[in-house]
């Protein structure tokens, strides 16, 4: 393994209320993940552009975009516009998903794939060599704190054996239900990017708490820990 695991906070967690505040106590994070949800690809509705622009003006992060919506090509520009720095959406709700990566790739913002628990692995195959990021979901979309379903182990490590075996190298993110708990394996499994929202948001110093997680990942990354 090479390279050093990078940590998202996921603001579905932060307090809108205080968001800047928020921002500011995950400062040395490495990106911030922006959940979308459109109330009909989940249960629950969140964030629009508008939204994004706040956090852009409060953060100096790369801002990593997770479109969990119906129809991406109808919304994508938006967040494109907003200042989205990478935007990811989902194989299940993409119809011309080549058409819609190839789009965010035109306007300068790197694009990635998302695959929900029940999604195999092996749909990506005709896609990964274009895709700058594979996210993994380790829970069902749609809200926070929920558990990891391990059986996404099983799927980081395929996704990672269907990019070597095409030669590509995207980095392959995780979320859902990740803390210093469990990292460890997550990482072990191939993972570069860790979402983690109420893990970070919930602690009593959220910057404390990226830190461990980080320094708790790179240290298997290192191969000083066999997880």
């Amino acid at each position: 393994m090479s390279s050093s695991v990078q940590i998202a906070p996921s603001i579905l967690s932060a307090d809108m209320a205080w968001l800047g505040r928020d921002l500011e106590y995950v400062s040395q994070a490495d990106l911030i993940h922006f959940d979308v949800m459109d109330g009909h690809f989940t249960g629950n509705l969140t964030f629009g552009p508008d939204i994004l622009r706040a956090v852009k003006r409060n953060t100096d992060l790369p801002l990593d975009v997770h479109m969990m919506v119906s129809d991406p090509d109808h919304m994508v520009e938006w967040f494109v516009e907003a200042g989205a720095d990478m935007i990811t959406v989902h194989w299940e709700a993409s119809t011309h998903l080549h058409r819609t990566i190839s789009f965010i790739h035109e306007h300068g913002v790197r694009a990635g794939v998302v695959l929900n628990p029940a999604t195999p692995a092996h749909v990506l195959e005709s896609i990964i060599s274009d895709l700058d990021m594979v996210l993994v979901m380790s829970v069902n979309p749609g809200f926070g704190g929920q558990r990891f379903i391990p059986g996404a182990l099983a799927k980081i490590k395929a996704v990672k054996r269907l990019a070597e075996q095409a030669g590509a190298a995207p980095l392959i993110e995780v979320d859902g239900g990740i803390s210093a708990n469990n990292i460890e394996e997550v990482v072990a499994a191939g993972a570069d990017v860790i979402v983690a929202g109420s893990a970070i948001f919930g602690a009593t110093d959220p910057a404390a708490e990226i830190e461990r997680m980080r320094s708790l990942g790179n240290a298997v990354k290192a191969g000083h820990i066999q997880a």
